[in-house]
């Protein structure tokens, strides 16, 4: 039998070995915590706003209403009233399939500021690491990227890894619609590059497409959708290896395509782990 040392001395030290232990880890990962402590996230948030709030006395619709029903509440409002809506519930407004497209922008803009304030101030937050505090830079500057003039953010959740969706063209009147669905390593700090890999990022890919479109038919009229809206798996490991983030980004991806505006043709550009998911949605897809 083997016996072991229980002595008081010994057991201080290991307690405040497992003290330290602790410390290094909550440093190291720069109190992720903070960020990832769970409560309702921002979108949530926003919609049980929506989900209790009013305009002029009206009770508001359920945000998960069919897009056509949101389609005709807000085509029943005034620009007044919409525009007030999108400020006072950013998030839901932004990422409701149904309401106006130029609506969505407005909204998702005033929503990029907010979640912009919020990563500035913990670019200073002491409880943060250094390491936290870098990567809260990094997400600050990527919300400014995204607000810069002229970009049109079709939808925008910051929570966790975060997903975005971006527009090149004009959706109400275009002729033909492209989505493009990228795959793994996705999220709100790959949504573009200023690299050499500019073309593997969503934004650029969407970009470059929509350039060929473009060229191809100068006479048409083109829109291109840059669909980072779906938790994609990191890395190679085994979420890649299997389809349950597929089959979540399978029924946002046929969301989005039912509540798009017009009856224009879509096509969809699926990379990498994004096959899986248009694979996934294909049964079920609106026939356009």
């Amino acid at each position: 039998m083997t016996s072991f040392d229980t002595s008081p001395q010994l057991n201080v030290w290991r307690a405040l070995l497992a003290l330290a232990v602790v410390f290094v880890m909550l440093a190291t990962t720069g109190w992720t915590a903070l960020r990832n402590q769970r409560g309702p996230t921002a979108l949530e948030a926003s919609v049980t706003a929506w989900e209790h709030g009013r305009i002029d006395g009206r009770r508001l619709p359920d945000a998960q209403a069919a897009p056509a029903r949101l389609a005709r509440f807000f085509a029943s409002l005034t620009a007044w009233q919409r525009t007030s809506l999108a400020h006072r519930y950013p998030l839901a407004v932004g990422n409701m399939n149904g309401a106006p497209v130029q609506l969505r922008y407005l909204a998702n803009r005033s929503a990029l500021q907010k979640a912009r304030s919020v990563e500035r101030a913990r670019t200073h937050d002491k409880r943060l690491s250094p390491a936290g505090q870098r990567e809260a830079g990094r997400r600050m500057r990527n919300y400014e990227a995204l607000l810069d003039p002229g970009r049109h953010i079709l939808a925008f959740d910051p929570a966790g890894s975060g997903r975005v969706a971006e527009v090149f063209g004009n959706l109400n009147r275009a002729d033909r619609v492209s989505v493009v669905v990228p795959g793994v390593d996705t999220e709100l700090l790959t949504f573009q590059r200023t690299d050499r890999k500019k073309y593997a990022a969503p934004v650029g890919m969407a970009k470059s497409l929509y350039a060929a479109e473009r060229a191809a038919s100068p006479g048409t009229d083109t829109a291109v959708i840059a669909w980072a809206d779906y938790t994609s798996p990191s890395g190679l490991g085994m979420e890649a290896a299997t389809a349950n983030r597929a089959e979540h980004g399978a029924v946002r991806l046929n969301a989005l395509l039912r509540a798009l505006p017009g009856r224009s043709p879509v096509s969809l550009f699926c990379h990498s782990y994004g096959s899986v998911v248009c694979g996934l949605a294909a049964d079920t897809l609106p026939g356009r």
